[in-house]
């Protein structure tokens, strides 16, 4: 038996994959979110508090660099679709090792002046690059190393792992607030989180070595010889936007809407529930958001099990309904609570709907591109959108905050996610042929589609 027939007939190799896969996921995701979770305790640390739009500042931070995902995405989408979606996956996660250990001794505003922002830019910069990376090629090799009939399940622990990364910050913050001082977090505490994340980072780069590879070893061979059409065709952007570039439009539009709600309810959401319970009990407020994480993070096998038996249509469209009805619910009553279980409460109904997309956006993508074009494809379309919709959002609702315009906020993100159910209604289908399953059957369809454009007359 080859290798590739292996890791689609076996469940224990497919299992195994997953978990090594999921493993960098988490700390990659740890590395992302770590940012958000300790922003508020070392924004004095490279930020004067006096200037109001200190917080501003930090979080536009946070969303510049999503400016680097599109770039990452086409350089490891790129990489993967030519040598092997492990060495892409293991270059990512070095990168992510080597920045959070930039991050953890960046000397203050008050030693360094604004060459520590400048510093922190940089290095956030570079995990936005490293993270467009990620995405792209771990949904890639997850979804390809699953076996049919369970792709759904077992491709949704990308999401159980990149949810994981948020719990796993929550929880050192919440070990710090309930042994520390957050005086002390701020001085310092925050500086071992990011450390915590370099390390975890390490021991991950070790394990994903050990990864079987998805991507045929012919065609690695092939791309390194530099002849014949795989050398030409892998991870070409001309081949994508030349050919497959319908495929790349219907991901960007899937992720836009899931990507907005995505960093509306469980980043944004969460730094609401941290300010609420600010002055009253900021433990509250970790306990809170370490819970209703951890539920999110469960509900993600469920969901793509579900996938399996309905199909990923009917999750997607149980999404986009419920989110365009209960955004505004959420940020307009979140930040009203004073009572830690309605807090709790508000947010875990937002998690179940968004479960929806979250856990078989990966599958869902990865099956829309042949092999040889998949981790760019899916990297690119999903950047480009999480770039304009997903990591602007935090950023964009503090300053609609500051000027007393939130509800404009949440109608911008209510259309959005309305743009997306349309997608998922007319454009999608629960049964069918798609690019991981029946991959002869879709380059038939392919193939047919172009001698028609081809043919004499053809419009």
């Amino acid at each position: 038996m080859s290798l590739a027939t292996e890791l689609t007939t076996s469940l224990g190799r497919s299992v195994s994959n997953t978990l090594k896969g999921s493993a960098g996921n988490l700390v990659e995701w740890y590395d992302v979110y770590v940012y958000s979770t300790f922003a508020a305790y070392f924004e004095s640390q490279f930020f004067d508090t006096r200037d109001k739009n200190s917080t501003i500042y930090v979080w536009a931070i946070f969303a510049v660099t999503f400016v680097m995902r599109p770039i990452g995405s086409w350089f490891f989408g790129r990489f993967a679709d030519r040598y092997g979606r492990r060495a892409a996956l293991t270059f990512s996660v070095s990168l992510m090792a080597a920045c959070s250990f930039v991050v953890a001794i960046i000397p203050t505003r008050a030693v360094f002046g604004a060459g520590a922002v400048a510093v922190l830019l940089l290095a956030r910069l570079v995990q936005g690059f490293a993270t467009g990376g990620e995405y792209g090629t771990s949904a890639t090799y997850m979804s390809e190393a699953a076996v049919p009939g369970r792709r759904g399940f077992l491709s949704s622990f990308q999401y159980v792992t990149l949810v994981g990364g948020q719990v796993v910050a929550q929880l050192v913050l919440l070990i710090m607030l309930l042994t520390m001082s957050p005086d002390a977090i701020s001085a310092w505490g925050w500086r071992v989180a990011f450390g915590i994340g370099g390390v975890a980072a390490l021991v991950v780069l070790w394990i994903r070595r050990t990864m079987d590879e998805t991507l045929h070893t012919e065609t690695i061979a092939a791309v390194r010889s530099g002849e014949g059409e795989a050398a030409r065709t892998h991870g070409s952007l001309v081949e994508l936007f030349g050919r497959w570039w319908r495929e790349a439009l219907l991901v960007f539009l899937i992720t836009a809407g899931g990507t907005l709600a995505f960093y509306v309810y469980s980043v944004n959401a969460p730094a609401q529930i941290q300010k609420a319970f600010a002055g009253s009990s900021p433990v509250a407020a970790g306990w809170i958001n370490l819970g209703s994480l951890a539920i999110l993070m469960v509900l993600q096998p469920i969901g793509g099990w579900l996938s399996d038996i309905v199909g990923r249509k009917s999750l997607l469209v149980f999404f986009g309904v419920g989110g365009a009805l209960y955004t505004w619910f959420l940020v307009t009553q979140l930040p009203k609570q004073t009572s830690a279980g309605a807090a709790f409460g508000i947010l875990v109904v937002g998690f179940v709907i968004l479960t929806g997309y979250t856990s078989i956006n990966a599958v869902v993508k990865a099956q829309s591109f042949p092999m040889h074009i998949r981790a760019l494809g899916l990297g690119i379309a999903y950047a480009v959108a999480n770039s304009l919709f997903g990591g602007t959002a935090p950023l964009l609702y503090q300053a609609a905050a500051a000027r007393n315009s939130v509800p404009a906020f949440i109608v911008y993100a209510t259309v959005v996610i309305l743009v997306s159910l349309v997608v998922y209604v007319f454009f999608l289908r629960n049964t069918g042929a798609n690019w991981l399953d029946d991959p002869d059957e879709m380059q038939r369809r392919a193939d047919s589609r172009r001698r028609k454009v081809r043919a004499p007359g053809a419009v």
